[in-house]
This record gives C-alpha cells, structure tokens and sequence, in this order.
C-alpha cells in the first residue's frame, strides 16, 4: 500500500496534466444516429409514448430516458420566462406521440440531468398548428463547461437526427428552437421525439491521464525500496 502522501504527490501531478488537456476538450455533433451511438456507451430513450396529444401538459417535465432522469421546460425568449406549457404532436401517425410546446416561439429546454449525462441526441423537427410534420430550420444547442455548440437543421424532417457529445464527460443543457417563416402565417413549433441520453466514452487524454498517475505511483514506489 502506497504512503498517502506518495498517493497525493502523484494525484497532483495527474491533476497539471489534467488542466492542460482540458482546455481542448470540445463538444463533438454528429448527424447520424448509428455513429452516435458508437462514440457513446449507456443509451438510454425517452420516446413520449403517452404523451397526450389532445390536452396541454403543464411542465416543468421530470422524465427519463432509461437510466437517466432529466427535467423539460418550455422557454419564452420574448417575455423571458418560462411558460412550460407542452403539447404532444404527432407528425407521422395519430398514436405516435413527441414532444412540443404549446406556443410556436417558446424553446424547449433539457437539464437537470441525472446518471452522469454526457451526450444527448434526438430527432428534431418542426409541426404546424394541428401537431402534423412541416418543414422547417430547427436550432439544437448544448451546452457543457466548455461553452455551448449549435447546429441549425434546415428542412428538418422526422428522421433528422443531431447528437453531441462532451469531451467533458457531462452536460449541462441543451435546447430546441423552431425558427418561424416571418410572414406572420403559418407558424411552425419545435417538436423533439427519441431523445437520447447517454454516457460519453472518456477521451484519449484522461486514459493518458490515468496511466500517467499510476505510472508516477510505480515509479515512487521503486525509488522507496531502492
């Protein structure tokens, strides 16, 4: 057994490499679901089915996607406060249930994670005023402690898919925007279906990181019985 003051030696030292990778770690977007679910481990998906789609639903949403537990809220960027009323559409079949806001302008937020989420992913799409799919530009963000990554999805479809991952190793939000047409007609909501949680694989650097940390615990060790 290692002397504890060998172990915070080590730990420290571990922990100057740790600050130099992390000032690169970034948040990786993919577009195809099956590469997502390769760069990720633990998927877990939250597909609404339930989710009324005939009365409103007052949030905020405490939900799951298999393991993981999030929080939904519905964001009004003009009042600037959170109406957090849903409302399920159903874009490809009366039964098919996801997840929309009640009024086109509002942001659909994810957060409060629990079960250490590092990647989060869906379909993301916009519907008209009867819940049914419309083409539309959506606006995906997520945000980690590096700073927030966002990608606009142009003519989104049901099967549009946007997937991010942390470097970090954790999230801390991500949000869903439709972006209206301006002609005052026609409005467009952002609707959100298989939501995606997941664990991150940790990056190349923390694996260095690790063996670097028991690499100095060996070394030590040896020089002690020297």
């Amino acid at each position: 057994m290692f002397p504890r003051r060998i172990v915070f030696q080590a730990l420290a030292i571990a922990g100057l490499v740790g600050v130099t990778s992390a000032s690169q770690a970034v948040v990786t977007v993919f577009t195809s679901p099956t590469d997502f679910a390769a760069a990720v481990l633990t998927l877990g998906t939250d597909t609404f089915t339930g989710f009324s789609t005939t009365s409103i639903t007052q949030g905020p949403l405490m939900r799951a996607a298999g393991s993981f537990g999030y929080t939904a809220t519905a964001f009004d960027p003009v009042s600037a406060m959170f109406s957090n009323v849903f409302f399920g559409a159903a874009p490809t079949a009366p039964g098919n249930a996801a997840l929309s806001t009640l009024d086109s302008k509002d942001t659909i937020g994810f957060g409060r994670f629990t079960g250490s989420v590092g990647a989060l992913g869906g379909n993301f799409f916009g519907t008209d005023f009867s819940g049914m799919l419309s083409s539309a530009s959506i606006v995906v963000s997520a945000t980690d402690a590096d700073g927030t990554v966002t990608r606009t999805i142009d003519d989104a479809t049901a099967a549009s898919f946007l997937g991010f991952v942390s470097t970090r190793g954790t999230l801390l939000s991500a949000s869903v925007a439709a972006v209206q047409n301006g002609t005052g007609v026609g409005f467009l909501w952002p609707t959100v279906d298989n939501l995606v949680l997941a664990s991150a694989v940790p990056e190349p650097e923390s694996y260095a990181l690790l063996l670097a940390g028991l690499g100095i615990l060996v070394v030590v060790a040896r020089r002690r019985r020297v």
